[in-house]
């Protein structure tokens, strides 16, 4: 993480599906876009990457809300109750 960016956290992890890779996020705060960068932090995980697909009930969107809860691709395992941020440059 360079000095400049800077981290709004927008949510927790509340699951995780290992065979499609894909992260269930109850967005808390904020909002969240297609293209915008992640960072998922926990006890033993730490993943940033771009946001490249979302879902909510099998849908896909462009744009998730607070108060939504939705599916995020993700590159690498992360676990329940890990923060969510959004990397804002």
């Amino acid at each position: 993480m360079t000095n400049e960016e800077k981290l709004e956290e927008i949510g927790k992890v509340t699951g995780f599906f290992a065979k499609v890779g894909a992260a269930i996020i109850d967005i808390t705060n904020g909002s969240l876009k297609v293209g915008e960068t992640v960072r998922i932090k926990g006890h033993t995980t730490d993943l940033e990457q771009v946001v490249e697909s979302m879902q909510i009930e099998h849908q896909s969107i462009q744009e998730a809300t607070q108060g939504q809860t939705i599916g995020l691709k993700v590159k690498d395992r992360v676990r329940r109750h890990d923060a969510v941020y959004k990397v804002i440059a």
